[in-house]
This record gives C-alpha cells, structure tokens and sequence, in this order.
C-alpha cells in the first residue's frame, strides 16, 4: 500500500511538474493577452496565417445560431443545408459546452487561448508521464517534459491551426500503452476518454489515437490468449465515439467535400524530421538550414529539432543489444507505426524539391483516403515516440539526467529563433492593421444589412473577413470557407441562382457576388436597373468582388466602387493554359481573349480600336467561334502590357 501510495504521489508531482513548466512556456511565447475572452484580436487579425479567423467565424455563425439537433450545426454557413462547426475547425465539443456560458456572458467570447493554454499544459503533464516511465528521476523527467511542450510540430499547429494544438492526445494515448504494456492490461479509462475526446476537439486525432489503442488491445490479446474482452473494450469505444460524432455534427448532411488538393498532396516529405521550415518563412532551426518540399508538403512539418536528433543515434547506440527485443516485444504499436507512416508519405513520394515516385493508387482509394487529405499529419505518434525513444536513450547514460538536461539545453537554443517569431506574431495579430480586412470601401457599410451572402461564383477574395462581416451582420452564407462542405449541392444552388439572375428574379435580401469579372458581366444584365452593380476593391487592388446589391441602385459609394454602366471598362479574362497567358495568346502576344457577354460584345462589335493608357490599338479580328470567348486580334507588339488595365474601345 505505501509503495503504491509513492507511485501515485510521483505521478502526480510528475505531471504537475511538467504542467507547470509548459504554462510558463506558453505564457512566454504568446503571453496573457490570448486568455481575455473579450479580445478577440488575434482571432480577427489572424495568427501567422488566416485560418484562425476561419475558427472563430465558425464560432460567431454558431453562437448565433438557433440550437438544435445534432449540436454544432450552424445553419447560416453552407446555407441553406448547414454545416458543423468541425469543420471550421471551431473545436465542436468546446463550443457546444461554452455556448450557454458564452451567452449568459454577452459580448465577445472567444475560447481558443484557454483551450491552448490547457493543450499546453497536459502536454507537459502526459510528457513528464511518459519520461516517468523510462526514468527514476524527477527533475531529469521535468526536463524531458520541456521536449514535448516546445515541441515543433506543437509551436507550429498552436493557434494557427488551434484544435491541432491538442497534441496531449497522442501523448496521453502513448502514456496508457505503455503503462498498459508494463502491467499486463488495457482497460483504462483515460484511453477511453482520449478516443472520445478526439473526435470532440478535431477528426484528425481519431486514426492516431485509434491505432495505439489497437496496437495494445492487438499485443495484450496475443499475449493472453484472450480477444473477446478487448473485442468489447474496442467496440463499445468505437460505438461512443460515433454516437458523440453523430450528436456534435460531424455525420451530418455530406459536407465531405471541397478543397483544393486530394490525399497525396499533403504528404509528408522524406527530409521532413530535420527539415526546420515551418510556414510563412519560419526556421525552426539556429543551425539547420531549410530543406526543399514540394507542394503540400509543409502541412506536414516534422521537424525533431537539434537536440532529438542528436540525442537520437545515441539511444539507437545505447540500446543496441536491446533493440530487435524491443521491436519484437511491441511488434504491434511497430505494426500501426508502419501503417501511419506509410499513409503519411502517401502515395506521392517526395523527397527534398523532387517527386520519386507516383504509385498507383484506385481512385476509389484515392476519395476515400481523402477523409484525411492532410495524411502527413499521422505520422504524430511515431514523432512523439521518437522523441520519447531520445529521452530514454539518454536516461540509460551514466548521468542520465545531464545528458537529459544537455539535450533539452540544445533543442531550446535551436528552436528560440522560431519561439521568438511566435511571440513577435501574437503580438503582431493584436493590432488591428496585422491581417487588415480587404472590406474597406463605404459599400460594405451598406451591405450589412442584407440577411444572406451569396457567393455566386467561385471563392471569394478575403473569403474569411467576409465570413466574419457576415457573422458579425447577422447573416447567412454559402461561401464555402469550411474545410468541407457540400460541393455537388453548392455548385447546384449556384446553378439555379445564375438562372434566376437570367430571368431577372433578384432576392430583395440578399447580397450577390461573383469572383470572376467575366461571369458577373454574363449575369448582370437582366437586373442591373433593380441593383446597384459593379466592381468593388480593397484599397491596394489586391482584392476584388463583382456584386450585385438589391435596393441600392442609385446610390453613389466612394472610389473603390466602379458601378457597371456603359462606361463601365473592359478588362482581359484572366485566362491561362499551354497556349494562354492571362488571357494573351503565348504565340503570336497580339490576340487577347474576353469572356463573351452582352455588355463585352456591345463594347467590342464595330469598334475599331482598344484603348488603354492613352495608347489605341487597331482591332484587326474578332472571332466569336470558340463558344464562351470573344478573341480580339490587334495591331500591337506584345499585349501583355494590357494585363490588369482598363480597357475602352473606339
């Protein structure tokens, strides 16, 4: 009873230990600001990229939402069908437990730096576990923890993708097979509880947590001779994990689609454990320099940082006459481990900035892998052992815990540079120009009142300040900023919108836009005396939205707005394939294209010259065979210099 009284009592100090040295690094890297429920700066500014603001729209849309059935679903995204907040990243099980703090608060709300804050913090404790496990002393462990709380690939996800901070998971799922492999069982209920969170906080974790989970249902039933309890431990958890998904939404509708890449895009490349280049530009190394990738790659980032590696081959070295024992003896977490990195390099085999390999995969295959698009993502339980592998390689030393404290010295002083962009990148995203909307003109002003968004063609530039206009206004919407959504129902709704646009039906509450300058001048047309229509910018040009605006014909809006009329201007189709280059014919670069509509043909049958710059240009051809296109060949040199002008005829 005492010696058992000792382990708890170590445990405990273990875990809170490495608690407590993970909150001081999280309040080092992005400070307190994060924790004020009523900031949300960082949210609307953006974090290193955009997606955060994706998470919190997803919040805002359902916050707002009338309360139903499954939970988490949001009506007003993906409109008219619905969408759950999963997949806006919102973090579903938090947001359906906040929801009624959140209203009973008032004003802005926001969870996600509590959330990493806590993701930090059990990342430390289930660290300090696992190097409890390979080492008897304390303070040598409290020092292993700091290589899972300022591990990369945890820096890298928190608050950029912010459900994906909650690395504790993997973490916690290890912790239970280890200890369940040391003491001959497998029921525990905190794997449980981890294989039901996961498919709470992010769908991503469900394949990591689930295949440590069967690598120790598979060894303790092979060990014992004994399945069926194991059977039902397994399937009872697999029943509440989709009962939980079905209730928060995850099994709703078939927003299962969209996005821009399928399963082999996002693979892991074969440098990625030393290769420091995180996104936007971040090194995570002082000493390391960045690695080639090829696409996807990045989202896959794996880096172990100086210390792990090193410290590496010397566990391998150390445990040299241990090691085919070892692998036997867990032969099948090494199964699961094999499978996951097998997924996460996928079938698209990168290797630096070169393709080795593209195997042949069905595309049955293809679309069902797909589910997990973002395959390089599983390879977190095998980094998260071989991590774990360097600290107990070094604990086995003489002076284990100098060596442990050596390591972890190296692995902070390769990695500050990448922490300290961090924190310069939270306190970037508190000022209010770090991510500033592209919605500045005075027509947004106007806008907000309208009761949905349409977007009627294509993603549209800024898509997430718009979602969060939208939000913020009280609106519904079907841009489709979810990472999935009903892609076949979304381009149908777009269809039957085009063909009221035809018959000039305009919904008097509704807002139109058009990403795509083309199909807005082959739509217009029919409405244009019931709607303000044109062109609206954000103030650098970047950005650019063609609308269609019920009611507000006649009104006049500051200089970003160009309102369609006869004088409205031509602009090429910014149209490129093999033989053309926004929209200039490669070959000869005198013939232009334009995408055929009423106004386009009004502006370009007999005229005699296009116009740009104070220079004319005699038209020699128009050519209207190519259905869909008006080709206009001129007498000009090179008409590249036509790209993004405003054009006129004579």
């Amino acid at each position: 009873m005492v010696g058992l009284q000792q382990k708890q009592r170590r445990t405990a100090v273990l875990f809170a230990l490495g608690a407590v040295l993970s909150v001081l690094v999280f309040f080092a890297v992005y400070g307190r600001a994060p924790l004020d429920v009523a900031n949300d700066a960082f949210c609307r500014g953006g974090y290193i990229e955009k997606d955060i603001q994706q998470h919190y729209a997803g919040w805002l849309f359902y916050r707002e939402n009338a309360l139903g059935f499954p939970f988490c679903v949001t009506n007003a995204v993906n409109a008219p069908t619905g969408v759950s907040v999963a997949y806006t990243d919102s973090i579903p099980l938090l947001a359906a437990l906040l929801r009624p703090v959140s209203n009973a608060v008032g004003g802005t709300f926001q969870y996600f730096g509590w959330f990493t804050l806590i993701c930090f913090a059990l990342q430390g404790g289930f660290g300090a576990l696992l190097c409890g496990l390979f080492c008897e002393s304390v303070p040598a462990c409290a020092a292993g923890s700091l290589l899972f709380s300022t591990s990369p690939i945890l820096i890298e996800r928190a608050f950029r993708h912010t459900s994906l901070g909650a690395q504790w998971l993997v973490l916690a799922a290890l912790y239970c097979y280890f200890c369940g492999r040391r003491q001959g069982r497998f029921g525990f209920p905190l794997l449980f509880a981890v294989n039901l969170l996961a498919v709470g906080i992010h769908p991503y974790f469900l394949p990591m947590t689930y295949a440590v989970t069967l690598a120790l249902l598979l060894e303790y039933a092979v060990t014992t001779r004994h399945c069926g309890k194991p059977a039902v431990f397994l399937g009872c958890n697999l029943a509440a994990t989709a009962v939980l998904g079905w209730a928060l939404g995850l099994l709703y509708g078939t927003a299962t689609s969209g996005g821009q890449a399928l399963y082999g895009y996002f693979s892991m490349n074969l440098n990625a454990l030393w290769n420091p280049a995180g996104v936007n530009g971040v090194l995570y190394s002082r000493f390391l320099p960045a690695q080639n990738q090829v696409g996807g790659n990045y989202d896959a980032f794996a880096y172990l940082g100086l210390g792990v590696l090193i410290a590496l081959p010397v566990a391998v070295f150390a445990a040299r006459g241990r090691l085919a024992g070892i692998l036997r003896r867990h032969w099948a977490l090494c199964a699961v481990f094999a499978v996951l990195t097998a997924f996460a390099v996928s079938h698209v085999i990168t290797a630096n900035g070169v393709t080795l390999a593209t195997l042949p995969l069905p595309a049955s295959l293809i679309k069902l892998f797909s589910v997990f698009r973002s395959g390089g993502r599983l390879f977190w339980p095998v980094y998260y052992t071989l991590v774990l592998a360097a600290f107990a390689g070094l604990a086995t030393l003489p002076r284990g815990t100098v060596w442990i404290t050596a390591a972890v010295v190296v692995q902070l002083w390769d990695i500050s540079p990448a922490l300290m962009q961090r924190h310069e990148a939270m306190v970037q995203a508190q000022q209010a120009d770090a991510f500033p909307t592209a919605l500045e003109s005075d027509f947004w002003q106007a806008a907000s009142g309208y009761e949905t968004l349409y977007s009627v063609q294509g993603l549209q530039d800024d898509a997430l300040h718009l979602a969060l206009f939208a939000a913020d206004n009280g609106m519904t919407t079907n841009d489709p900023f979810a990472a999935r959504y009903d892609e076949a129902a979304l381009e149908a709704q777009r269809t039957d919108l085009l063909a009221e646009l035809a018959e000039g039906q305009l919904a008097q509450n509704a807002l139109y836009l058009f990403q795509d300058e083309g199909d807005f001048l082959q739509a217009v047309e029919p409405v244009q005396n019931a709607a303000w229509c044109g062109r609206v910018t954000s103030r650098d040009g970047s950005c650019n939205w063609y609308v269609i605006a019920p009611g507000l014909q006649g009104r006049t809006f500051d200089a970003l707005c160009t309102p369609y009329g006869e004088n409205y201007p031509l602009r090429l189709a910014d149209y490129t394939d093999a033989l053309w280059n926004r929209g200039v014919l490669d070959s000869t670069r005198k013939t232009v294209c334009f995408k055929d509509s009423p106004f386009a043909r009004r502006k370009l049958q007999n005229a005699q010259y296009l116009c740009a710059g104070g220079q004319s240009y005699r038209i020699a051809e128009l050519d209207d065979h190519d259905a869909g296109w008006l080709m206009v060949t001129l007498q000009i040199n090179d008409a590249t210099i036509l790209w993004d002008q405003e054009l006129t005829t004579q």
